[in-house]
């Protein structure tokens, strides 16, 4: 998987989660939160999104 598919991941899983949040009905936050952490922080996407970020700003200077 690139680093972008990694990311496009990432992000449309974090939209889940907070659409979950944002129901209206009783929910335990503090497990929500628990997934959004879990996935923003995995190993995997933290290097790809360094390595987009290095890249950006590499094309920026050009």
């Amino acid at each position: 998987m690139t680093d972008q598919q990694l990311a496009l991941q990432a992000i449309n899983e974090a939209q889940l989660i907070l659409e979950e949040y944002l129901r209206p009905r009783p929910q335990n936050n503090e497990h929500i939160l628990d997934k959004l952490v879990e996935v923003l922080e995995r190993p995997d996407l933290v290097v790809a999104v360094s390595r987009l970020q290095q890249q950006s700003n590499l094309s920026v200077r050009r």
